[in-house]
């Protein structure tokens, strides 16, 4: 969980990942604490969003390699030419 700014943190909410909703949409449940109260919330996002949003965080990794026990698509994949992208 990472803290932002007054104190608040905010963070994926325990023991539940994302998950499809009606209209075809992608709901992300986040655990916001602030002092004194906490909130499961939900990013809801529509499957363009959400692709953007994993192409970005695929970016913002680089060159990191994908830890042993990511998921699968973090797992480096070798296309034809040598290069190798997550």
């Amino acid at each position: 969980m990472n803290e932002a700014s007054g104190g608040w943190r905010v963070g994926a909410a325990p023991g539940r990942g994302p998950r499809r909703v009606e209209g075809g949409l992608l709901e992300l449940p986040l655990h916001v604490l602030k002092p004194g109260r906490a909130s499961l919330v939900s990013l809801v996002l529509t499957m363009v969003e959400a692709e953007q949003l994993h192409a970005a965080l695929c970016d913002a990794l680089g060159d990191e390699p994908a830890p042993v026990d990511a998921p699968e698509c973090r797992q480096p994949v070798r296309y034809p030419g040598g290069r190798q992208k997550y």
